[in-house]
């Protein structure tokens, strides 16, 4: 399930029913996205009205964790170069703790010039800062002596504890569509994450990821790279198409009831949706 941390869907009561009934459902992942900001008057880029509320992604989830048992909880994708990567790391960690090792940590650099300059990043710089946040993260999760120099992130001589409940850290998902998306999801993610209408449209995006593979080496310790997709526009997955997915090697695909407005439609939506063969 995909983008219930927005629009009418943001309430406690209606969070509540809904990330339970998924979980009853048998719905394997609960996703979310994320903006800090959004550009008022709206922008052609920018997927959501100013005033459309949208749920911090870490807080929203935090919520879920502690009403949910297994369902896994994914950021689809938190905009990394907005965040410090020394506090994110604590968050992240935190929230698998609590959660029980539930978090799939979905990244991208962002693409909103408005958002980005309100947080003090240039989006010149979104990439480098995405990268070496990651590295640096991962320094924080898994070393013994944890140190990091880079141009946008500088630490020694600190630690931070309690660790993710895995040894490597949380799973790292890489969103994007661009060339430079897909090297950086073949060399630092465990999964990547795209969205489209169709499992023609998701075919074009793992032609890219194969073409990266070529151009990038995967470190062993990532393992297979996991792909999870977003089906939007039309928003109803039929049958057939959720078998093409599976025989394209989908791990994860992911419904999104855009644009419902009513809780009800909502929850009609989880129904429909929960007997796609899987």
């Amino acid at each position: 399930m995909f983008g219930l941390n927005a629009k009418a869907t943001v309430g406690p009561a209606d969070t509540a029913r809904l990330a339970r009934r998924a979980e009853e459902l048998g719905y394997r992942s609960w996703w979310v996205g994320d903006h800090v900001v959004l550009p008022s008057p709206r922008v052609p880029d920018s997927p959501m009205e100013p005033t459309d509320p949208i749920l911090d992604p870490l807080v929203h989830l935090s919520y879920v964790a502690a009403l949910t048992e297994r369902i896994e909880l994914g950021t689809g994708i938190l905009i990394l170069p907005q965040r410090n990567p020394v506090v994110l790391a604590k968050q992240v960690a935190s929230l698998d703790v609590l959660s029980g090792g539930r978090v799939l940590l979905g990244v991208a650099p962002g693409y909103l010039e408005p958002e980005m300059a309100a947080v003090g990043v240039r989006l010149s710089e979104r990439g480098g800062r995405t990268d070496e946040y990651l590295d640096a993260m991962r320094q924080l999760w898994t070393e013994p002596a944890p140190e990091f120099h880079g141009r946008y992130a500088n630490f020694d001589h600190v630690d931070a504890h309690p660790r993710p409940v895995r040894p490597d850290g949380p799973r790292i998902v890489i969103g994007g569509h661009s060339p430079a998306a897909y090297r950086r999801a073949v060399a630092k993610g465990h999964g990547w994450i795209g969205a489209g209408p169709s499992p023609e449209a998701l075919a074009t995006h793992l032609d890219g990821l194969r073409k990266a593979a070529a151009e990038v080496p995967r470190p062993a310790r990532l393992g297979r790279l996991e792909i999870n997709f977003v089906q939007i526009d039309p928003v109803e997955v039929e049958a057939d198409a959720a078998l093409r997915y599976a025989e394209l090697g989908v791990d994860r695909l992911l419904v999104y009831p855009l644009p419902l407005e009513d809780p009800a439609e909502v929850d009609a939506f989880l129904e429909r949706h929960a007997s796609l063969p899987h």
